[in-house]
């Protein structure tokens, strides 16, 4: 297969990142299935076939939202994950909002850290995006741990910030620009260091 023909949008040494799709379907619902130990509190991704359908119809029929899937190049493109970029904003702030899971049996293989690396190069390249934020429950260690590696830097807390799970959830907001992905050294702005915090 030509570099031309392949089902990637980018693809590393052990992942490809390919857009969401509708016959995604069986695979991503059967992976939330096994994986629902791992999301829970955090995350609540489609389980049905039903769920999925409005869940996939949300990310591809609208022009302020990219999603996409990490997938095993030597696992026949077996979905690891999922990437989705929310509430793209154009003009003066070029900024998106992430969003994103791994699924069990990726836990812990470096195939997230990848998948995000190759989502981050298309965001800031053919997307033409400044600025990329995460907003992750402080108690999400491995989400935490997933943005750190990318290079992401905090930039505050925010409280009661998402409703999930029947509650008003706190955020840390995690963000990165591509400068910082172009050797930039932006100076890292930590909340918790504040005076009188």
């Amino acid at each position: 297969m030509s570099a031309n023909d392949s089902p990637y949008l980018a693809e590393g040494p052990r992942v490809g990142i390919r857009h969401l799709a509708y016959e995604d379907a069986g695979e991503f619902t059967a992976r939330v299935r096994e994986s629902r130990d791992l999301h829970r509190p955090w995350l609540f991704p489609p389980d049905t076939a039903e769920v999925y359908d409005r869940y996939a119809r949300a990310r591809i029929e609208h022009a302020d939202v990219e999603s996409f899937l990490v997938c095993e190049r030597e696992a026949g493109g077996a979905i690891a994950g999922f990437i989705t970029i929310n509430n793209i904003v154009r003009a003066a702030f070029l900024n998106g909002t992430l969003g994103y899971g791994a699924f069990a049996h990726a836990v812990g293989r470096g195939l997230m850290s990848e998948g995000l690396g190759l989502v981050l190069a298309y965001a800031f390249g053919p997307l033409g995006l400044h600025r990329l934020e995460a907003n992750i429950q402080p108690l999400n260690e491995a989400s935490l741990a997933l943005v750190r590696r990318a290079g992401f830097r905090l930039e505050g807390y925010s409280p009661a910030m998402l409703f999930i799970d029947g509650a008003w959830r706190d955020h840390e907001r995690w963000a990165i620009t591509s400068d910082m992905r172009t050797g930039g050294h932006p100076t890292r702005y930590d909340f918790r260091k504040e005076p009188g915090r």
